[in-house]
């Protein structure tokens, strides 16, 4: 059975960094690309990074390029989002993603697994 779990989130102010993890299990996580998208209150789920299975492929939104980094560890089977520089805007419930191959996809669709959430709260 596939799991993934979310942990990192927190209350934090502007400006400061946070780093999510998703530790994966029950799959071969080598072999999949993986990504982190969010949910704010009120607004539908966003992507926000995408990495290839061997993490040599990374794509960003524009709402978060060149603030967070999204990395992998394949010998802990765990992906992690880098989040520098926090706004207020970046509040969200933040989750990470298998994809269903072993690319990257910005389409919500093309992910079958998904993690509980970690919250994230940027306070002014």
């Amino acid at each position: 059975q596939v799991q993934l779990v979310e942990s990192g989130g927190g209350l934090v102010q502007a400006g400061d960094s946070l780093r999510l993890s998703c530790a994966a299990s029950g799959l071969t996580f080598t072999i999949y690309g993986m990504g982190w998208f969010r949910q704010a209150p009120g607004k539908e789920r966003e992507f926000i990074a995408a990495i290839s299975w061997s993490g040599g492929i990374t794509q960003y939104a524009d709402s978060v390029k060149g603030r967070f980094t999204i990395s992998r560890d394949n010998a802990k089977n765990t992906v992690y989002l880098q989040m520098n520089s926090l706004k207020p805007e970046d509040t969200a419930v933040y989750y990470c993603a298998k994809c269903r191959g072993s690319g990257w996809s910005l389409g919500p669709d093309n992910y079958d697994y998904w993690g509980q959430g970690a919250r994230v709260t940027v306070s002014l």
